[in-house]
């Protein structure tokens, strides 16, 4: 065990009240993200008890985490490998960029968890028949505005399932947008979950299936967001 491995797996069982089993997974995950990003840029946590606070709050999505999920922009893989490794669902981790891609790929096999790595833009998977409508649960952490995230997550989503948005302060005229914008997409906001201090969870259900126009192409979602 690496001497990072063991300090991300203290801090876990210590201050989060992470169970032993969990804390171990997550910690060697962490380890080898840590060792990653000193050669690839993949998170801004550049410490074991900086990068422990990260994979303690993607545990906060784990009760909402019912079947196989997708995490777009997964970056290092937050949230998208904690919540794998919490729940043993399969996952699906997304990222544009090759080098993220290819470590997403190795971290899941190390870790022996069930899914695949895509490096491509979520835009134009989110029109891939292999994979729109397909998934129980999407996440998507520091993608863009909430609205883009809602056009981005929701064509992948099977009816019944769900988008989870992590957010920090979010302004009147953002969440109206997103009020206004997930009809458009198929899907409703269902709830709005504090999560302490200005975060919040934001819950997009999906009812009824995306029509095909969206995703809109490459960059649109995010330049011109949806009712925003």
């Amino acid at each position: 065990m690496s001497a990072d491995e063991a300090a991300i797996g203290a801090v876990l069982r210590a201050e989060f009240g992470v169970p032993d089993a969990l804390a171990a997974r997550l910690a060697a995950y962490g380890a080898l993200l840590l060792e990653a990003n000193r050669r690839v840029n993949l998170t801004a946590a550049r410490d074991p008890a900086a990068l422990a606070g990260h994979l303690a709050d993607a545990l906060t999505l784990a009760g909402d985490v019912d079947g196989e999920l997708i995490d777009l922009g997964s970056g290092g893989g937050l949230p998208g490998i904690p919540l794998a490794l919490a729940t043993n669902v399969p996952v699906t981790l997304v990222d544009a960029v090759g080098k993220k891609a290819a470590f997403l790929e190795r971290a899941l096999e190390t870790l022996g968890l069930v899914g695949t790595a895509v490096a491509e833009r979520a835009e134009r998977l989110g029109h891939d028949p292999a994979l729109r409508g397909r998934f129980r649960v999407a996440t998507a952490r520091a993608v863009g505005s909430a609205p883009t995230v809602v056009e981005l997550t929701l064509p992948f989503l099977a009816v019944g399932g769900r988008a989870l948005l992590q957010r920090g302060t979010l302004e009147t005229a953002e969440r109206q947008a997103v009020e206004d914008a997930a009809p458009m997409l198929g899907g409703r906001l269902s709830e709005e979950r504090p999560l302490g201090g200005e975060r919040r969870l934001l819950v997009i259900e999906k009812m009824s299936a995306t029509p095909v126009r969206f995703p809109r192409r490459d960059g649109i979602p995010a330049k011109r967001p949806l009712c925003f």
